[in-house]
């Protein structure tokens, strides 16, 4: 096995802006593993508020690279338990190993991941598209530009309902909130049913990751289903948030691949909760990792690469917000021509 790396700053189109703060790049790191002449790509994008950026991913690769290396593989689950292991702090770096050793996987079989799980690539929902916190203005203008069938909308301001007011206004389109921890218990009790009468399908994170005592209380009295994101990020949270939650957002990022992922969206169902993959910004690359596993889900937010102002590969391409994913091995994602010499 053979390991190397590239780091990438990527820009937004648009300043993207949560209840957490703005950024205006994507700090990105990409891994390649070469096993036996085939080679597999993985993502893992930085988040400030996880405190993991990616000079801590580059830093924790090339200080047990040779462990990395030297590790016998024959199949992907158990790769992914030897880094969990190497890499305990580190889910971040683990993903993109994980991602990268699906995307080798597939190739060595030559058939794409969801095809290897026996997936149906038609079952898979169309993804919504993210309208960062703004000016009402700008945020209508946002949404004008890119005319979508579903829009996943950032709240946790004090103009919540007169945004949620204004982007109505110019659209039937089904309408998905995130909070990103932004509301009180009062706040959402307060929000929410305005929110209902405004058509939205669900509300993702209204309270703080830890706030379970209020989450009972909404999840008893809200009218909307609520999805946990920031309350739910490894296996072992999946059965906490039951009770809590209608469901979860699983971010292959955070919970370290493609492999957990598998086994939460598994314990999801088995609870009978509604199941949904999230994007961190990714590129094409972590994006197309998400695809693969769309068929499984009842909610997709994949729409990285529309958000950034430049990809650095092919392979996700997206008819009326839904996926278009490639049919070739693994990933199926190709370098662009600039990036092409990355490694």
């Amino acid at each position: 096995m053979k390991v190397s790396y590239r780091t990438y700053n990527l820009p937004f189109r648009h300043p993207f802006t949560i209840s957490k703060g703005t950024k205006t790049h994507q700090p990105s790191l990409v891994v390649e593993l070469e096993h036996r002449g085939v080679v597999g790509y993985g993502e893992a994008p930085a988040i400030t508020y996880y405190n993991i950026p990616v000079e801590k991913m580059v830093e924790d690769l090339e200080r047990k690279k040779m462990m990395v290396e030297k590790f016998a593989f024959t199949e992907p689950e158990r790769y992914w338990h030897y880094l969990h292991h190497l890499f305990p702090q580190n889910n971040f770096l683990v993903c993109a190993l994980d991602i990268a050793t699906w995307d080798m996987w597939g190739k060595a079989y030559r058939q794409p991941l969801y095809k290897l799980w026996k997936l149906d690539a038609a079952t898979a929902p169309q993804t919504d598209y993210t309208i960062g916190i703004d000016t009402i203005d700008k945020m209508v203008e946002k949404m004008k530009e890119k005319p979508w069938p579903i829009y996943k909308i950032k709240l946790g301001t004090p103009e919540d309902i007169a945004i949620m007011k204004a982007l109505r206004s110019h659209t039937d389109a089904i309408f998905r909130i995130d909070a990103n921890a932004g509301w009180t218990v009062e706040e959402a009790l307060e929000k929410i049913p305005q929110l209902a009468d405004l058509g939205v399908e669900f509300i993702e994170q209204p309270l703080a990751k830890d706030n379970w005592e209020g989450m009972k209380i909404l999840y008893e009295r809200s009218p909307l289903p609520l999805i946990a994101d920031e309350s739910c990020v490894v296996q072992a949270d999946v059965e906490k948030c039951h009770g809590h939650f209608h469901g979860i957002n699983i971010k292959l990022t955070k919970c370290s691949g493609i492999t957990p992922a598998r086994f939460m969206i598994e314990k999801a169902r088995s609870l009978g909760m509604k199941v949904m993959v999230g994007s961190m910004n990714e590129s094409s690359i972590g994006s197309a990792a998400i695809a693969h596993l769309s068929p499984l889900l009842d909610y997709v937010d994949m729409d990285g690469p529309l958000l950034l102002k430049e990809d650095i590969a092919t392979g996700i391409d997206f008819n009326d917000g839904k996926v278009v994913f490639s049919d070739k091995p693994g990933l199926g994602v190709e370098f662009t021509d600039v990036y092409e010499k990355a490694f």
